[in-house]
């Protein structure tokens, strides 16, 4: 088959003599970060800390103070944003009880807020999600008393997922998306766990989540380093899929799964990789100023967040937090102390920048749900020694794809570096699968690609 080195659609290579990279945006996607506001998100922001504290086991009957006032109001505020989605968009809590155990010290009823933008097409059942959670906490994590402001952690996060819904429950995708705002991320992730374990039970296919927690500070602790420009992503390149617990047959599965990536030198080319290289790309395509920071880690050091559970059930989940973190805003009980004020007050916000990271959330779920699904059972031949790389795979289930990208990456490289255009379902390059790494991802005709599929040898 002919293949052309080329990118028709998204981001054009044009000759290397010309040193110039022509960028493509869609003017739907452009339109709709045009409409996400600063001010909107700043007014989520600060309504959030209105409720004193939204600790997890805080109050639930007060209609102005602690948890329970918050997600009845962020409950309300999906609902009214769904008015504009024509009846496609339906909002729920998801609803359980968690007994006590370690950072619970009661029977705690959880109720995290789901807003559901159904997709348009019938045969498309694909998901994806964003997500912010949104309790907080002072320095002792069983304070349910204290004024815990959360504005940054994790205000920020909510907002994310907010204005996202606010701006896209007007429009319209074959792919369904959940715009969500967990409690319990505080208390060990409870909240979302019981999400990816209900989405796990009733066969959800959810193709991504992203998470967002602490996107809305731009200043370094200690460092004195300002960066209102670049947005940590993380992501695990080993899955840490845990299917069913530690019986012997989950734990046969997993390993099976990380040998297949191990043996074929894909360890950094787990799915949930394959998802941050392509929010990178795709990001920095629709939002100036913009500089996705890779990060090969499944979170900061030692530390979790929402989209581990995911990640524990199987779906490709990554995480977004700012760049530079302050810590005299995170966990902290307000107060003054050597003329260092502590608490993650509003006043420390950096609302344009939660608008950029928004920017960058929606461009990212926009483009795959509108984009044909991912290609199916891609691999890459094995019948013979040769320094050429066959690859074949199958049409996606759902979506209309115009052609296929085989993306080529050279094996120290982090990200891809070219793009092969074809419109047939296998293809021979010139190139040595013993030397680069290749993906296959699906495209439609108006440059909307699917998420890359890393291939798996085939005879």
């Amino acid at each position: 088959m002919k293949y052309k080195l080329l990118l028709p659609f998204a981001l054009f290579g044009l000759p290397a003599i010309a040193q110039t990279t022509l960028i493509k945006r869609d003017a739907a996607i452009e339109q709709m970060n045009n409409e996400v506001s600063v001010k909107n998100i700043e007014a989520i922001v600060r309504k959030l800390v209105s409720f004193k504290t939204r600790h997890t086991m805080s109050d639930t009957l007060s209609k102005t103070e602690g948890i329970g006032a918050a997600r009845n109001w962020i409950k309300a505020e999906y609902e009214r944003y769904a008015r504009e989605s024509g009846g496609r968009m339906k909002v729920e809590f998801d609803t359980y009880t968690q007994q006590p155990d370690g950072r619970y010290d009661q029977p705690t009823v959880l109720k995290s807020v789901l807003a559901v933008l159904k997709g348009t097409d019938p045969n498309d059942n694909r998901i994806y999600m964003v997500s912010g959670h949104y309790d907080s906490r002072v320095t002792d994590i069983m304070n349910r008393k204290s004024d815990a402001p959360g504005a940054v952690d994790d205000a920020s996060g909510t907002a994310v997922s907010m204005e996202m819904a606010r701006v896209m429950a007007k429009r319209k995708f074959p792919a369904t998306i959940i715009f969500m705002a967990v409690p319990g991320e505080e208390q060990g992730l409870s909240g979302s766990g019981h999400v990816a374990q209900r989405a796990k039970t009733e066969g959800w296919n959810i193709d991504a989540m992203l998470n967002n927690d602490i996107v809305g500070n731009t200043y370094g602790m200690e460092t004195g380093l300002k960066d209102n420009r670049s947005l940590r992503i993380f992501s695990d390149g080993i899955p840490s899929v845990v299917v069913g617990g530690r019986d012997s047959v989950s734990l046969r599965r997993m390993a099976q799964a990380v040998s297949s990536l191990v043996g074929n030198g894909g360890e950094s080319d787990s799915p949930s990789r394959e998802l941050a290289r392509y929010i990178k790309e795709v990001a920095e395509r629709y939002v100036d100023q913009l500089d996705i920071k890779m990060i090969y880690r499944r979170d900061r050091f030692l530390r979790s967040g929402d989209h581990v559970p995911f990640l524990q059930q199987g779906f490709s989940a990554i995480r977004f937090t700012e760049m530079n973190e302050d810590f005299n805003r995170q966990h902290q009980d307000l107060r003054t102390a050597d003329n260092i004020k502590y608490g993650d007050l509003p006043e420390y916000a950096d609302y344009d920048y939660i608008q950029k990271v928004t920017r960058a959330n929606l461009s990212t779920l926009a483009n795959l749900a509108m984009a044909p699904a991912e290609p199916q059972n891609v691999g890459i031949s094995t019948s013979g020694l040769t320094n050429r790389t066959t690859l074949k795979w199958a049409a996606p289930k759902a979506g209309k794809p115009a052609g296929y990208y085989i993306l080529m990456r050279e094996t120290i490289s982090p990200y891809w570096e070219k793009k092969f255009f074809v419109t047939g379902t296998e293809a021979t390059l010139e190139y040595s699968k013993d030397n680069y790494f290749f993906a296959v991802q699906a495209v439609d005709a108006e440059g909307h690609e699917s998420l890359p599929v890393f291939p798996k040898p085939v005879r």
